[in-house]
């Protein structure tokens, strides 16, 4: 590139990074909102933990398959589309959810009583299995855009800056959220969904105008994202098959993907990563109150310290430490980082409940220190090993399996705190975030990526 390409890729780089974080972090105001309006929703229509449990149990799962579908989607569209469709859909279905107590009223004539409550529950299911669906693709068109504009060798660094979005929009979210109950009370329930519903479409609109798909859109040469033995093997003249190709992008993804143990593994490992962090984000506006003592509102400021400052501070010093450290093995990172999430999760277990939010704060702020770090560097590490043409859906993979964790994160958190007390809750997300560490660890030899193996695949297409 010359010296006016290397300025303008370097502010087309940071803007795709800035705008997409912005983007993202606006799923989450129409996401988890439904985290920060749970205990008024259980105030006020009697809806049981079991319950909301398995509200969010489905919803994962909806949200998994549906990124796992929108990965292989994400691959051959426009991500600046994709992106800007998925949030305004969120944001339609949300102010859905805001009326969904009249939608029951309509149905049943009464606004009591087991009839109603049942077609409450059934339509607030249904609107969350939608708002699942939708919310899957937000994540899938990032995975092209950033290894379409970030080096492979700077991905970890740059993706662990992006994945601060996930904290952004969820912190953000519990903060309203925490005032909009301590000001209103549990009628707060139903702004918990407008307010970010009206924002998050304004943020639709302004993500289609502001983002571009590749550098090529904007007149700058691609990203040479190779290695010595690629680039050996194109002297030799094997060129790689343009990823339009249906019959060689459907090799690839055998040989890349399907085929690659690492990308299992690395799902795998998503499972635990996310039963971790679900069970604290997810149910920390109840989680603290009912094991701790502390007031819902001061809960959504620790959940919100815990998404701002310990999840932000963690994946930005695991992605450094993967860069500079461990050589962009991200894999080797994460066995250290689930070992922090299992001593941190310990010691807040063990604080007395008689401790001041201030003391409980730092344990629980370190759990999301250490979980964000794998939370931000699995879908990281599997970008590279199925290199940029398959990032997409090797992500898809890691989505599945990452939010199939909420059989265990929502319905089986919400069954265990019913049935035998959030003490329970603490062995649950202990055993499995050490089956996750052992299986991290299981791939510590592994290399940083996997282009070498694409260009060998090449090569034999070739013969």
């Amino acid at each position: 590139m010359t010296l006016e390409q290397i300025k303008k890729f370097k502010y087309w780089q940071t803007r795709t990074i800035i705008v997409s974080m912005v983007g993202y972090a606006l799923y989450y105001f129409v996401r988890k909102n439904f985290n920060t309006a749970m205990p008024s929703i259980e105030a006020t229509f009697g809806i049981t933990k079991t319950q909301l449990g398995l509200f969010l149990t489905l919803n994962g799962i909806i949200y998994g398959v549906s990124r796992f579908i929108n990965g292989f989607i994400a691959d051959r569209v426009s991500a600046r589309k994709f992106m800007a469709l998925g949030l305004a859909l969120c944001a339609l279905v949300n102010i859905g959810f805001g009326f969904s107590d009249k939608m029951a009223l309509l149905i049943t004539g009464t606004a009591g009583g087991g009839e109603y409550i049942t077609a409450l529950t059934i339509i607030m299911g249904s609107i969350l299995l939608l708002n699942g669906y939708f919310q899957g693709m937000g994540v899938p068109p990032v995975s092209p855009l950033m290894t379409h504009w970030v080096p492979a060798n700077e991905l970890a660094t740059k993706m662990s800056i992006w994945n601060m979005s996930h904290s952004i929009g969820a912190g953000l979210i519990f903060v309203l959220g925490a005032l909009l109950v301590h000001y209103f009370d549990n009628s707060a329930w139903r702004l918990c969904f407008l307010i970010p519903a009206v924002i998050s479409l304004l943020g639709a609109g302004a993500l289609y105008l502001t983002l571009r798909d590749t550098p090529s859109s904007v007149g700058l040469p691609e990203l040479e994202n190779q290695n010595a033995e690629e680039k050996k093997q194109e002297e030799e003249s094997v060129k790689r098959p343009l990823t339009s190709d249906p019959a060689y992008h459907k090799a690839f993804l055998r040989h890349m993907v399907f085929g690659n143990k690492i990308i299992w593994i690395l799902a795998a490992t998503n499972f635990f990563v996310y039963i971790v962090r679900f069970s604290m984000l997810d149910w920390g506006m109840m989680l603290l109150p009912g094991s701790k003592g502390v007031s819902v509102a001061v809960a959504g400021i620790m959940v919100a310290v815990f998404e701002f400052v310990g999840g932000n501070l963690g994946m930005v010093v695991a992605g450094w430490a993967t860069d500079h450290i461990f050589g962009s093995r991200a894999h080797r990172t994460c066995v250290f980082c689930m070992l922090g999430a299992i001593l941190s999760t310990i010691a807040f277990w063990y604080i007395p409940d008689t401790a001041s939010p201030w003391l409980l704060a730092i344990p629980f702020t370190m759990i999301a220190f250490f979980i964000y770090g794998p939370q931000a560097l699995l879908g990281i590490a599997a970008a590279n090993q199925a290199t940029k043409e398959a990032a997409a859906s090797a992500n898809g993979i890691l989505g599945i399996f990452g939010y199939a964790s909420t059989l265990i994160s929502g319905l089986g958190f919400g069954f265990v705190a019913d049935h035998y007390g959030w003490g329970m809750t603490y062995v649950v997300i202990l055993v499995f975030a050490a089956i996750g560490m052992l299986t991290i660890a299981s791939i510590w030899n592994a290399k940083a990526d996997g282009y070498e193996a694409a260009a060998q695949f090449d090569a034999e297409r070739a013969k």
